[in-house]
């Protein structure tokens, strides 16, 4: 890792502030903020806002005008080179005469990697990379795993009482967790591409699966425009062709993935749905989806980050499979009794070499409920 000086941590520490403004609303692209110096003066900032617009450099290049020339940017991610929604922003530093760009880190995405920061010094920018790389790697995790992976950051959302339960005996649609949790759940939605479930969850709760803008808090709202704030794709489980068109996935014209066994002609009518066919296999006379499959299709598509909101049986096999990159735990302190569902439906073996462990990162509370987010412990 570089040793930066003070003065440009301070500059670099900036732009990592502004990136983070976009963390609900770039899609599949990653979150990149850049700040532009000239003797010893901000004279331009911006962040990448939202997908298809402007990128980082480009807001701050417009903001910066005439004084750009000259100057040092600093960026949180190695500027593109390359035309996609909008053109190269290496291109628009070459065209603004800047002197010097420093950048956290390279690019991971082949159509960039190195490549932005070559063509600079061509054109006789100096360039520096390689700072604060754990904030990089922090800021934008999820779009880094699926760029060196080709599959996404999985985050498995889950809610219980003390004894693990994840509902009421006498009523399965009761909340278990508070409205504080629920309104947290909804800032985990709005920063994912995809909400992933099964037809047994649409079945049973009929849930939307949106983000409920009118719960985010108001931070949140002040930074964006709730058009921007999009609801992720749902993706749901549905390799029996079990949803038709009476469930609110379907009716309420958001986009929606089902996986499939066969396609559905009365849904091929609906614009916003999707169906897909991927690699099922049998067990016990069941037939489960190749789960792996999925989250390689998912990567091909620049998914980055899918949120895991299902029950204890899609949740069991992901742990399991050792698909899971983050939980997120909702703990009511509630004690329900065991003829209420459990959190889990795992057999674990007797041998201590196989016991699942987890990391805690942090634990919060949420109204009267706890939040524990944890990683596996490898």
């Amino acid at each position: 890792m570089n040793i930066m000086n003070d003065q440009d941590r301070i500059y670099l520490s900036r732009a990592f502030k502004l990136a983070k403004l976009g963390k609900m609303s770039t899609f599949s692209n990653p979150n990149v903020g850049c700040v532009i110096v000239k003797n010893n003066n901000i004279v331009g900032e911006g962040y990448h806002q939202y997908y298809g617009g402007n990128h980082a450099e480009i807001n701050a290049l417009t903001m910066a005008g005439k004084h750009a020339y000259g100057s040092t940017v600093y960026v949180t991610l190695e500027p593109c080179s390359y035309y996609n929604k909008t053109p190269p922003c290496t291109d628009a530093l070459i065209k603004s005469k800047v002197s010097k760009v420093i950048a956290a880190t390279i690019d991971p995405n082949p159509k960039v990697s190195g490549k932005g920061f070559s063509k600079l010094k061509n054109h006789g920018i100096l360039v520096e990379y390689g700072y604060m790389l754990d904030e990089a790697e922090k800021l934008n995790y999820d779009f880094f795993k699926r760029v060196r992976t080709g599959i996404p950051w999985v985050s498995l959302k889950l809610a219980s009482s003390l004894d693990g339960r994840v509902n009421y005996a006498f009523n399965k649609k009761k909340w278990i967790t508070s409205v504080k949790s629920r309104q947290d759940v909804q800032i985990f939605r709005a920063k994912s591409d995809v909400i992933l479930s099964t037809s047994s969850t649409i079945i049973t709760d009929n849930p939307k699966l949106t983000v409920r803008k009118s719960l985010l808090p108001k931070y949140i709202k002040n930074i964006y425009s709730t058009k921007y704030i999009r609801d992720p794709i749902r993706v749901i489980i549905d390799v029996n062709n079990r949803i038709n068109k009476n469930f609110n996935v379907i009716t309420d014209n958001k986009i929606t993935w089902l996986i499939r066994s066969t396609i559905n002609d009365d849904l091929l009518k609906s614009p916003k749905i999707k169906q897909i066919i991927l690699p099922t296999y049998s067990k016990n006379n069941k037939t489960y989806l190749d789960l792996f499959k999925l989250l390689v299709y998912l990567g091909k598509n620049e998914i980055n980050r899918v949120f895991v909101e299902a029950g204890s049986t899609l949740s069991s096999i992901l742990i399991k499979k050792k698909l899971i990159n983050e939980f997120i735990l909702y703990q009511s302190p509630k004690i329900i009794g065991a003829n209420a569902s459990s959190l889990f439906n795992i057999n674990q073996e007797h041998n201590n070499h196989k016991i699942m462990k987890f990391k805690i990162l942090d634990v919060k509370k949420i109204g009267v409920d706890i939040r524990i987010r944890l990683i596996p412990n490898k």
